[in-house]
């Protein structure tokens, strides 16, 4: 990510530049940027377009040393723009590396809370293509003010960077007080999630006013950004909690091979995918007509996030036959036991020869199938996490669950109140944070920002 002045005269002593500017406010991202492509990413990163980079034709390469040179071909083909009729993030092919963290909002000033929404969507456009955070960038800028990006990711590619935004229930009331004359305006699936079987929640991991979610394909890349954000946002907002995640658990497009989570299972093969769009306004995005009260929200989801530990060491003592049949798939092939592949429908009929289902009845692929929960479907973006240990002599690692759903009232809490209480993988899992949050539909004209029709 390189700096840009591109319009701007920064002198380095600081005389003439514009402090508000030099510390990062984004003001000026509609402004031409160049960037370059980095030593480190073109020597082994792998991030996607690397390959485009090496054989462009005419392709000008240039080091973290050369920030003005001429954009790649690969730099360009590794951005996921920030405009566009749905946040990025949501249906975008599920990248390697996640980001996540909720915020409070430590202010009741309405307009201070509309300003730094204003300079997130700024700088995260910004970030998005590859630039620093602010105008100034993280190398230039008067020497006397601080720098306008904080500069770990300065020459890294874009990384597929996509920079997802939600409000959470407490930004519209807390504590019965209407904090920002939004009451009204809060949508009515944008409930507090109902404490579910054999929730373990630590408060301390749970809520927020205000979510980022930040995924790319380079771990620095997300660090980056969401880091930054929380820079502009200081004395506004602070954060409540954050969750590093590697190693997707689902697949968001056709292009993309199912992962597998920490038990070694596939995980996601009947997710919904970018492809589908009926299915995606189906069950994915908010319709026009789905609240009055909120239309603001036509065209967004709802991100519900659960931070799941796993039993890493009990599983790790399970015989291959029970984590089969716990999970209803084989563990190589990820096929339903049933029979078939990975992609084949699951039979429930199907009987084995002591005439018992070959699908047992509390398994997970049964109860989280839609057959199961009244064709009900969801998006899932999940990443793994590990996290030290818990203090007991144990790994700290699980799933940290995200899914996006039309109205969670009837996608998520039905099936999550089921599978907490019944799912035979329950022994082995325990959900420990928590969160729900309204993702608004993206930004499509200039000088638009995330949240603006809720404050219009």
């Amino acid at each position: 990510m390189d700096d840009d002045t591109t319009g701007e005269t920064v002198e380095r002593d600081g005389s003439t530049a514009d402090l508000a500017t030099a510390s990062g406010d984004g003001a000026g991202a509609d402004e031409p940027d160049r960037s370059g492509v980095s030593r480190r990413w073109l020597l082994g990163a792998g991030a996607v377009g690397a390959a485009a980079v090496g054989v462009a034709a005419g392709a000008t390469i240039a080091s973290a040393s050369e920030p003005d040179s001429d954009p790649s071909e690969g730099a360009a083909a590794a951005a996921v723009p920030f405009r566009g009729e749905h946040q990025a993030g949501i249906v975008t092919p599920a990248q390697d590396r996640l980001h996540f963290a909720a915020f409070d909002v430590i202010t009741d000033d309405r307009e201070k809370l509309v300003e730094l929404l204003q300079k997130w969507s700024a700088a995260a456009e910004r970030m998005t293509e590859g630039h620093s955070a602010g105008t100034t960038g993280a190398m230039n800028g008067p020497l006397d003010a601080p720098p306008a990006d904080t500069g770990e990711a300065y020459g890294l590619p874009p990384s597929q960077l996509t920079i997802t935004i939600g409000f959470g229930p407490t930004l519209f009331t807390k504590d019965g007080q209407d904090r920002f004359g939004l009451a009204e305006r809060r949508p009515e699936a944008l409930i507090d999630l109902p404490h579910f079987p054999a929730d373990r929640l630590d408060p301390a991991r749970s809520g927020g006013d205000l979510c980022v979610q930040a995924c790319a394909h380079d771990p620095q890349v997300a660090v980056h950004a969401v880091r930054n954000l929380a820079r502009i946002g200081f004395g506004v907002v602070s954060v409540r909690w954050s969750q590093l995640g590697f190693g997707r658990t689902s697949s968001t497009s056709t292009t993309q091979d199912t992962p597998r989570n920490l038990f070694g299972f596939k995980d996601g093969t009947a997710n919904l995918k970018a492809e589908e769009p009926d299915l995606l306004d189906e069950f994915i995005w908010v319709g026009k007509d789905d609240d009055p009260a909120a239309a603001w929200m036509a065209g967004g989801s709802y991100l519900v996030s659960r931070r799941i530990s796993m039993h890493i060491e009990t599983w790790d003592r399970t015989s291959m036959r029970e984590q089969e049949m716990i999970f209803g798939r084989d563990k190589g092939e990820g096929a339903p036991l049933s029979g078939g592949t990975e992609f084949t429908e699951p039979d429930f009929d199907a009987e084995g020869p002591d005439g018992e289902p070959k699908i047992a009845l509390m398994s997970h692929v049964r109860l989280a199938h839609p057959d199961d929960n009244d064709g009900v479907q969801i998006l899932r973006r999940g990443y793994n996490f590990t996290d030290g240990t818990d203090g007991l002599g144990r790994l700290d690692a699980g799933l940290f669950f995200i899914a996006f759903v039309r109205d969670p009232r009837t996608q998520y809490v039905p099936m999550q109140t089921k599978l907490s209480r019944d799912d035979l993988l329950m022994e082995y899992l325990v959900h420990t944070g928590s969160g729900l949050f309204a993702v608004p539909p993206g930004v499509t004209g200039p000088g638009r920002w995330v949240g603006q029709d809720l404050f219009a």
